[in-house]
């Protein structure tokens, strides 16, 4: 997330608060799943629907997922030369990658619209026993991939605000990749709580 800007906390927000709700799904489908093949099993019986389901919640958890990891900086970047540029040049390169990555994520967009006006003309169902309506998979989809595009847009923007302001080592260090030492130290930040937790188990054990 960008420092210091309340824009992009409130995306932050927005995004942290979907990515929570398709964990959430994903941990119903693993539990469906689990029944699932329990009931073949033991019962005799099968729920109707998991495997579309479970395709319908991926789809969407990893439509979010785009616009999550831009946020926190962890899309793969080809960085090969950029470190050895000059720091103007490598912040237009920067700008530039932003810039692209936006006209990408409206385009999926574009796209994404379409299918789901197409959807809806025809009133398409899934070709499956639950007979699902398409349109209702598919909102949720192209909401995922809408936020990618609203993100990378306001990135983009934000990219030329601070290139025509001359604000170059902000802009490299806010929107250039990740250092090595910024990556351990996002991993150390994930695994940190495990860790006290950890002590904390073994202190009570001692």
């Amino acid at each position: 997330m960008q420092p210091g800007n309340s824009t992009f906390a409130a995306l932050d927000k927005m995004v942290s608060a979907v990515a929570l709700a398709c964990g959430w799904a994903l941990l119903a489908l693993c539990a469906l799943t689990g029944y699932d093949i329990v009931a073949r099993r033991l019962l005799g019986h099968s729920v109707q629907g998991v495997d579309e389901i479970g395709g319908y919640i991926l789809a969407i958890t990893a439509s979010v997922g785009f616009a999550a990891a831009l946020l926190n900086r962890m899309h793969t970047r080809i960085d090969l030369g950029l470190m050895i540029m000059p720091a103007p040049l490598r912040a237009v390169m920067n700008a530039l990658a932003s810039i692209a990555l936006a006209g990408f994520a409206i385009f999926m967009t574009q796209k994404a619209w379409a299918t789901l006006m197409e959807t809806l003309e025809f009133g398409a169902r899934a070709s499956t026993p639950l007979q699902t309506p398409l349109w209702i998979p598919q909102s949720l989809w192209i909401f995922g991939i809408g936020l990618f595009a609203l993100i990378s847009t306001a990135m983009a923007v934000h990219t030329v605000w601070l290139l025509l302001r001359g604000q170059i080592g902000v802009l490299n260090t806010q929107y250039g990749p990740p250092s090595i030492d910024e990556e351990t130290e996002a991993s150390l930040k994930v695994t940190a709580p495990h860790s006290s937790a950890d002590a904390t188990i073994k202190e009570a054990v001692k």
